[in-house]
């Protein structure tokens, strides 16, 4: 769960004065989540059931900022066009105690191990009870009866309370070999994740301890562990711990990738390095949905806002995302690919409007047309030739023809480096010191494949297969909807691209 110290500081730094009244539809995503109206952050409860999606979600109910944090709820069997339901875990307030929501997960008891079901294996959440005035987080836990739609609290809570101000987050899945419930909780201030085991879900025994390790530069938060094949090969499982936190560029999260046996998670790499989920400076408190189909691994994050506030909603998620390990040079890495599951649907979701190009040459720049700002494009450049190379993003013409404001994704061929420069844009809008944001990546047989998901506010750029990911926040003009692709200090080929408009699903 996010805290609200982060929250305020990452506003004000953004130069945030006062909430918009005004709607700003230019800027709501057509295939992200966003709530119907108000606040939204983390994630929360990812978990598939009969063949829907259930996501679960930091939710303001009454206003559009973060505050009465509850839990909201939409399902989709998709993962692009979302039921919006009503308030699954709600904010309790009495006399003398108010007790917020924060973020958690869910899981199926199917055997009802918990004795909490009735006639049916019971949905069991489990969230961090935040107590202000009592300045506690302990881990609750809640049940459903009706297939997550509504959901009674434990009796017995808490069920874990160390009585500390920061200790939330908790992750709840099922450990095979160990034949036991694994909790994954944020030891906030101490940089460490503690795990709990359990037979019953009820009773919880604290395992051990993993952190000090990576990025300690702010509070841990939102963490959780998963198993994946390496290179796809199921005989050769790695785990992957991953947490949220503050970094240089602000929000951020970290993995390390080890193994663990049931009670102790141990990292294969050096304690000191930093390996990045996404390198921007927008993505956090992401978690994987539970008993996905084909246990697939699909993560789904938080897009932080960014400078600009937006009206009747606030905050939305980025793509869900499709995770793998791989070797590379420099060691076993995470992959990202926006998920298979609306990627090969991605015909249907664009209505077939798309267009498609191969083998153009470069010089300078190209005009691709205008857009609604709302499209996923993919595309392969040969690199040899120019220096650099890319698209220009959410053009903004004046009256002579002339670009006045645009967003360049582009590919340093001479550094090696993958950048998002929004200095022509959100000058005033995104902290200065991630104007432009860069990573370093090397061309594949000579060539870069990008992947760019634009939609509205919200740009995800996927290089080489999801071997790096920058995600930002960017808030065109109405009229900011020229697209370009373009190359400079020489000629580019792009030998494949095509671009499909998402504006009207």
């Amino acid at each position: 769960m996010f805290k609200t110290k982060y929250i305020l500081a990452f506003l004000i730094c953004c130069s945030v004065r006062v909430f918009a009244q005004q709607p700003t539809p230019q800027w709501r995503p057509t295939y992200h989540f966003t709530a119907p109206s108000n606040w939204l952050n983390d994630p929360n409860g990812l978990i598939y059931l009969n063949g829907e999606f259930h996501l679960y979600y930091q939710y303001n109910p009454f206003e559009n900022k973060w505050g009465h944090m509850s839990w909201g709820h939409a399902t989709s069997k998709d993962l692009v066009n979302w039921k919006h339901l009503p308030v699954a875990i709600p904010e309790k307030i009495t006399n003398d105690t108010t007790t917020m929501i924060f973020s958690g997960s869910a899981v199926l008891d199917k055997h009802n191990v918990s004795g909490l079901g009735k006639g049916q294996a019971p949905v069991v959440a489990f969230y961090t009870a935040d107590l202000p005035k009592q300045r506690n987080e302990s881990q609750y836990m809640a049940y459903s009866n009706d297939g997550g739609l509504t959901f009674t609290n434990y009796a017995k809570n808490p069920v874990i309370d160390l009585n500390k101000k920061d200790f939330r987050d908790p992750n709840v899945w099922w450990h095979e070999a160990s034949q036991q419930w694994i909790m994954t909780v944020a030891m906030v201030d101490e940089h460490q994740v503690r795990f709990y085991g359990s037979k019953n879900l009820k009773d919880w025994t604290m395992l051990s301890d993993f952190g000090k390790q990576g990025n300690q530069g702010s509070g841990w938060e939102c963490p959780f562990i998963i198993p994946l094949a390496v290179d796809g090969n199921k005989n050769n499982t790695k785990w992957v711990l991953a947490i949220s936190l503050f970094g240089p560029k602000g929000p951020t999260m970290q993995y390390f990738v080890g193994d663990f046996d049931g009670k102790t998670f141990k990292n294969d790499n050096d304690g000191k390095l930093t390996l990045l989920v996404d390198e921007g400076d927008s993505f956090y408190a992401a978690i994987p949905w539970n008993d996905a189909p084909k246990k697939q691994r699909i993560l789904l994050g938080w897009l932080q806002p960014g400078g600009k506030e937006t009206f009747p909603w606030k905050g939305q998620m980025s793509i869900p995302r499709d995770l793998s390990l791989r070797t590379t040079p420099e060691g076993i890495r995470l992959f990202q690919q926006p998920a298979s599951l609306i990627a090969d649907n991605i015909k249907k979701h664009s209505g077939s409007k798309v267009i498609t190009k191969q083998n153009i040459v470069i010089d300078q720049d190209i005009d691709l047309g205008d857009s609604q700002n709302s499209y996923w494009i993919d595309a392969e450049f040969s690199v040899k030739g120019a220096k650099n190379l890319g698209f220009k993003l959410a053009q903004l013409k004046d009256e002579k023809g002339n670009v006045v404001k645009e967003v360049e994704v582009g590919y340093d061929a001479v550094k090696k480096q993958l950048y998002v420069d929004c200095s022509r844009s959100e000058k005033g809008i995104k902290n200065d010191k991630n104007i432009i944001q860069t990573i370093t990546v090397s061309p594949v047989n000579g060539r870069i494949k990008l992947q760019i998901l634009l939609d509205k506010s919200s740009l995800e750029v996927f290089v080489n297969g999801g071997e790096k990911v920058i995600t930002t926040m960017i808030f065109p003009d109405e009229k900011a909807t020229g697209l370009a692709a373009f190359s400079t200090g020489g000629k580019a080929v792009l030998n494949s691209f095509k671009v499909w408009d998402m504006s009207k699903r």
